[in-house]
């Protein structure tokens, strides 16, 4: 009998896939990822191995091509179904044949097929993309190469056939993975950073403008390999020219020269201090089965339902007096906890608190159509701009239907978007805030939640940029087609990309200009940006690649829009500027077939499913009471000891384990007919050890709506006093809210200075009440205050 050195499917049977060899190429904020699969057939019987992976929802997938011992073979681009004819077509003549091919409710997902793979041989399948780097909050540039699919959920009713998945634990990933990076700019590289383990940063040049880094050994397939890369200056903004394609005809999109625009613009300090003191902030907050899981396998106290518990109690001590806003939280079914939105008071966030406090992650699967179709509906509040929060770890299939409808709403709202934990889907993610004129977020290995939504409060509390307008001053006779969708959005710092066709006959030396213009806190903005015509050497087409792919994403928005019309011309505008592009769409996939083969490969071919990645998401010690139940005769209920083992969601799930501990996704089934379903992930019971509460989070629970602070037992615990000890240094002419108030901005500043992000918004509600008492006393205070509690803070660093 063969040896398979473990390289199993669940079924016990040899896995083709050996190894992906990842190679990364970042030039200042665009990469280009290489990858190499390497499949081996090591059975008696011809293979079909078939490989469902994730890639980040915004990469331009543009090359796929395959190695077959001596023969290359590069694929084209061509109508889906088409590609699909000649691949079952080639399989049946006995032809090798390769596809790949994205998921038709979600763009981050892809299929991809070596077909007819004969015994013995091996062969390397080279996949390419290109894709923008966010820029985080810190500055630093995001890459993520998804290592993580989890299941997705499709909620009953959902149209399009699923897409099926063969997942197992990190542990048991029976392929090898190595991954390099290149990293290139104009400006210094001062580090790049990881939540894998690397190796160290290795500079090319004396100047540090070209650096490479690796992955280190030992990978543990258990998260996704994200690199924050931050070069030494902050972003400034630049255009990139690039020449069209010699063989493209001229005044196309491949054929002429398409610039890329980089904005970043600065506010003026006195709008950025100043916040707004009305809006409507609506939050959604998934209470799918999947949210109990850990956040980090370091913390594995800290689940997703309980950070975003905590998160949620800093957004309502940090909301403005006089604003309005609502809390929904949605499973597979959806609750809010007032019919509409209420005005920010004392009672109203004290009652928000109270049932957050309550909230688990017990609610099902993850159906969040319905909760926004449900918040779309209710009217907006006259000049408070609805701003909405949503928190997910991102599992869902109908990935487009969601998209598409906050796009519909765009006008009426802005989206914030936070994906939670590995594997959230980052089309999901990333195409709500693009689409709802807001901040996209990941939240992935030791990352804090808090600081990261807080900082998305603040761009929501920023005076809405209004009236974007861009225009551009070119040599006489060239024009630019803007390609990208109108500009939204523009929060400070943040970049702004702009793609445009330039048509017409330039000079390499002539210079051209692009000006983007505003409206901010009501004055006229605008910023400027001066560029040279020449274009850029050894760009390859990168730009016209990410250019045709923003296109595509418009148009292929816009066909869905009109497919209830019966309306074939804007899928066939799509096709043709993807095959045009080589540039893969939902409506096309890349094939290729080896045609040189001398003879047909002969035998009944097997399929095997290539296994991808689920997330380590065992539930957290102590946090979670589990009830199982049989819904089928004749069948046992899993032991809670292989939910627990398993870590992935039941939600509207079969699940079937075999002895190897692999787990397959079967086709999407009733959530209340599931096998061992979670009828029931309750909170802790009363006689539960409690976990330890952050001295932080106690001192926030204590504030007021108002930003004031009671002088009560609470309060001097915190400190770290007794309420006589506190009560006895107060000076004589101070009210016992006023001193509270500042003896908590003092314990904020002198020993919380590490979380200030956290707390930085609730300190100025804090700072502004105390400003608006008149109080004679505050200098008196605040030096009674550092003495009491060691510190030697000035009055100015309190906001005082």
């Amino acid at each position: 009998m063969m040896n398979f050195c473990g390289l199993l499917t669940e079924k016990k049977e040899p896995v083709p896939l050996k190894s992906i060899d990842a190679q990364l190429e970042v030039r200042d904020h665009v990469a280009t990822l290489v990858s190499t699969l390497t499949y081996e057939n090591m059975e008696d019987k011809p293979l079909e191995a078939v490989f469902v992976f994730p890639l980040p929802g915004d990469a331009a997938v543009c090359h796929f091509s395959a190695q077959i011992g001596e023969t290359h073979i590069v694929a084209e681009v061509k109508e889906k179904q088409q590609a699909q004819e000649e691949y079952d077509d080639a399989l049946s003549s006995g032809q090798q044949a390769f596809l790949l091919e994205e998921s038709e409710q979600s763009p981050d997902i892809f299929s991809l097929k070596v077909g007819r793979l004969p015994p013995g041989e091996s062969a390397s399948i080279r996949l390419e993309y290109v894709t923008e780097l966010a820029v985080q909050a810190d500055d630093g540039l995001r890459f993520c190469l998804p290592a993580v699919l989890n299941p997705r959920y499709q909620p009953q009713g959902s149209e399009g056939p699923s897409v099926q998945v063969t997942s197992v634990p990190a542990s048991l990933v029976p392929y090898s993975l190595s991954f390099s990076a290149q990293v290139s700019s104009p400006r210094p590289i001062s580090k790049i950073e990881s939540s894998c383990s690397l190796e160290p940063l290795q500079y090319l040049n004396a100047d540090q403008t070209k650096a490479t880094v690796k992955l280190g050994g030992g990978h543990k397939f258990d998260r996704d390999i994200e690199l924050l890369i931050y070069y030494k200056d902050a972003h400034q903004p630049s255009a990139v020219v690039e020449a069209g394609q010699a063989s493209a005809k001229p005044g196309s999109l491949m054929g002429d020269p398409v610039v890329m625009v980089s904005l970043y613009p600065e506010f003026p300090q006195s709008v950025m201090s100043s916040r707004a003191a009305c809006g409507e902030f609506v939050f959604l907050v998934d209470r799918s089965g999947s949210m109990v899981c850990s956040m980090n396998n370091s913390t594995p106290q800290e689940t997703r339902i309980s950070s975003t518990r905590d998160t949620l109690l800093l957004l309502l001590k940090s909301l403005p007096m006089g604003c309005y806003f609502n809390i929904y939280s949605f499973g597979s079914s959806f609750e809010h906890i007032f019919p509409k939105s209420v005005e920010y008071s004392e009672k109203t966030m004290k009652k928000a608190l109270e049932k957050v406090e309550k909230m688990e992650s017990n609610l099902g699967g993850t159906e969040i159509l319905r909760p926004l179709k449900h918040i779309y509906s209710q009217a907006c509040i006259p000049k408070h701009p609805r701003q909405l929060f949503v928190f997910t770890d991102g599992e869902v299939r109908n990935t487009k239907e969601v998209t598409d409808l906050v796009k519909k709403n765009a006008d009426s709202h802005r989206c914030f978007s936070f994906g939670i934990g590995e594997g959230a889907s980052s089309a999901l993610i990333n195409g709500m805030a693009k689409e709802g004129g807001g901040q996209a977020q990941f939240i992935t290995g030791a990352d804090r939640m808090q600081p990261k939504v807080m900082q998305s409060l603040r761009f929501a509390l920023q005076p809405a940029v209004e009236d974007i307008s861009v225009s551009w001053d070119l040599p006489k006779g060239v024009s630019a087609t803007v390609l990208s969708p109108p500009i939204t959005a523009i929060f400070q710092g943040q970049r702004s990309l702009i793609y445009a066709q330039l048509t017409g006959p330039s000079s390499e030396e002539a210079d051209g200009s692009v000006t983007v213009k505003y409206s901010l806190a009501g004055h006229p903005s605008q910023n400027q940006l001066h560029f040279n015509l020449k274009p850029a050497e050894d760009s390859g087409l990168t730009v016209h690649r990410l250019a045709a792919r923003t296109v595509i994403r418009s148009m292929e928005s816009e066909e869905r829009t009109r497919r209830r019309h019966q309306d074939e011309k804007m899928k066939k505008k799509v096709v043709e500027l993807s095959i045009q592009s080589g540039v893969s769409s939902c409506f096309t996939a890349f094939i290729a077939v080896n045609k040189d083969s001398s003879q047909a490969v002969q035998g009944p071919l097997v399929r095997r499913n290539v296994p991808t990645v689920m997330a380590n998401l065992g539930l957290a010690p102590q946090r979670a009471r589990v009830s199982l139940r049989s819904r089928l005769n004749n069948s046992k209920a899993m032991s809670k000891r292989s939910f627990t083992r398993l870590g992935s969601r039941p939600d509207n799930w079969s699940l079937c384990m075999e002895n190897s501990g692999s787990y397959r996704h079967e086709e999407p089934i009733d959530y209340n007919g599931a096998i061992g379903s979670w009828e029931d992930v309750s909170a802790l019971s009363d006689d539960d050890e409690q976990p330890h509460k952050d001295p932080l989070l106690q001192l926030v629970s204590l504030q007021n709506a108002s930003g004031s602070w009671m002088l009560d037992e609470a309060l001097a615990a915190v400190l770290g006093k007794t309420k006589e000890e506190v009560e006895k240094a107060k000076p004589e002419l101070a009210r016992n809210k006023m001193w509270a108030s500042i003896l908590a901005l003092i314990w904020l500043h002198g020993f919380k200075m590490d979380a200030k992000e956290e707390w930085e918004l609730l300190a100025m509600k804090a700072a502004s009440w105390i400003k608006a008492q008149n109080a004679p006393c505050v200098s008196e205070c605040v030096e009674a205050g550092n003495k009491l509690l060691g510190c030697s803070m000035k009055k100015e660093a309190l906001g005082l």
